[in-house]
């Protein structure tokens, strides 16, 4: 009996690891592949289609993401300066740096979206409408933190005044209660 547990178990051991044990076919892909996304990210974004039109522009809105206002700046004034030879190309790159600026950038970032995205390529299209789905995202809810704001400070005002007024009605009926207990 016990022969047959330690087969038993040698033979299931064997079934689940057996896959890990065979040769990898897509290992080389796979290797391949992190190699080329590697070398996209050393590039700018265009709009030529092939292996890093994907990763170029990822790696482009994660810069521009982590980057702070001054690079945006300098970013901003370098791609004027550029002469892009696509100006869809060049409107999309500026929409990714604005939207990720201050939030009076965010509209006319999420306009540049909307006016070029259809003109990058189709395998573009998706990661830009994603990203301006985000961007408006984030001006909806800097909207209604902004519209929130403002209810809270009305509401502290209003509190104020009824505050006030209680303390009016308090002294009034302080001063009522005052003239009954004298004779």
């Amino acid at each position: 009996m016990t022969v047959r547990l330690a087969l038993g178990i040698g033979s299931l051991v064997l079934l689940l690891g057996g896959c890990e044990l065979l040769p990898h076919q897509d290992g080389l892909a796979d290797t391949e592949e992190q190699a080329a996304a590697v070398s996209c990210h050393t590039a700018e974004p265009t709009f030529e289609e092939g292996a890093c039109l994907l990763h170029g522009w990822v790696a482009y809105g994660l810069t521009s993401q982590r980057g702070d206002a001054e690079w945006r700046r300098q970013t901003l004034e370098s791609l004027s300066a550029d002469q892009v030879a696509d100006e869809a190309q060049w409107e999309l790159m500026r929409a990714v740096v604005l939207s990720w600026g201050t939030e009076r950038q965010w509209r006319e970032a999420s306009e540049l979206y909307q006016a070029h995205t259809h003109a990058a390529p189709a395998d573009l299209q998706p990661l830009l409408r994603y990203w301006r789905n985000e961007l408006e995202g984030r001006r909806s809810l800097a909207s209604q933190n902004s519209n929130a704001r403002a209810r809270l400070a009305s509401l502290e005002n209003e509190n104020s005044e009824l505050a006030d007024k209680l303390e009016a009605l308090t002294a009034i009926e302080q001063n009522m209660n005052l003239r009954q207990q004298s004779p």
